[in-house]
């Protein structure tokens, strides 16, 4: 498993990683605990040591699950995992103000079975407290030593830049895919100037661009079930015998438009980037909770999508 550092600090973790979220939702039915369990302790066998999580998924049981999977081992696996929601009244409403990242963080340790948080991102943008409250909480449990980095999810460029300055950014995670490339127009380049790594989650359109959902994909009416609508990527799912070679049709940006400002709804996890060379972000495997390891795991995997000019030729064809 080839590995992939993460900002200036140079976190390291491996190039794929995998994001633990759909074990405990999103994706119903979901399988038996200690199933997941094993499927964790065979990712790190196989050479994977990024595992991402967060308070909000269940909500508190995907964190528990991964603390206890990767208790026993531990020095050998990152784990990245999020704040920036008030679950207690049971709104789940966003909420970033320092006293809630400091309990969130509390009960996020004791869940994870850990002393400190490798990764510790802000979940969503709080428009109501500044990112640089945010980013000053941060540098304070990092002083303390319950987090080791700072990250953020989903955050426009002027969040990122105020936070950096109060406390430099580790990585960034946003969606990104052959069909959602907007990071490109002015997050990678941001990140490429300050030093940030790059943690893309949903590479596969959350299965849409692998052939698992099509024209004949029927959903429950259980709008508990998916954690945001599809409505954006009906259009762009191709007939089973036009996906390859064939290009999803243009899709409409996210409702509202306001980069700094990100949907309570729109969750998810990643993949990675921590160099300045394009073909250096690890991939987080989120679309499913299966495990299948990589053809060729043993010596090494380049990620799936390493070339943007490729991915531009496919998609032109």
């Amino acid at each position: 498993m080839q590995k992939r550092t993460l900002g200036a600090d140079r976190l390291e973790v491996s190039a794929v990683g995998l994001g633990c979220m759909g074990m405990s939702q999103s994706y119903p039915p979901f399988p038996e605990r200690d199933e997941m369990s094993t499927m964790i302790r065979a990712a790190v066998e196989r050479g994977v040591t990024f595992f991402d999580t967060a308070q909000v998924y269940g909500p508190f049981t995907n964190e528990d699950l991964v603390g206890e999977a990767l208790e026993p081992l531990r020095d050998r696996v990152v784990i990245a995992t999020k704040f920036g929601f008030d679950l207690e009244d049971g709104s789940h409403g966003i909420d970033s103000r320092p006293e809630t990242i400091k309990r969130s963080v509390d009960a996020s340790l004791k869940r994870l079975r850990t002393d400190t948080i490798d990764l510790l991102y802000q979940h969503r943008v709080d428009p109501n407290v500044p990112i640089e409250d945010v980013a000053g909480t941060v540098k304070e449990l990092i002083a303390s030593g319950k987090a080791r980095h700072f990250g953020l999810s989903e955050a426009g460029v002027q969040t990122i830049r105020r936070a950096h300055a109060v406390q430099p950014v580790t990585a960034v995670q946003s969606e990104y895919s052959l069909w959602w490339r907007e990071p490109e127009e002015a997050i990678l380049p941001t990140l490429e100037e300050l030093g940030i790594g790059f943690v893309p989650f949903s590479p596969l359109g959350k299965g849409f661009l692998t052939g698992t959902i099509d024209e004949s994909t029927t959903f429950e009416s259980r709008p508990e079930a998916v954690d945001r609508p599809y409505s954006r990527h009906h259009e762009a799912t191709p007939p089973r015998g036009e996906r390859r070679g064939s290009r999803p049709r243009a899709h409409r940006r996210r409702p509202g438009g306001d980069r700094d400002r990100c949907s309570a709804a729109h969750r998810g996890r990643p993949p990675l980037r921590g160099s300045p060379a394009a073909d250096d972000r690890p991939l987080t495997c989120d679309e499913r909770v299966a495990f299948t390891p990589p053809r060729g795991h043993r010596s090494g995997i380049r990620r799936a999508f390493s070339e943007r000019e490729l991915l531009g030729a496919m998609g032109r064809t």
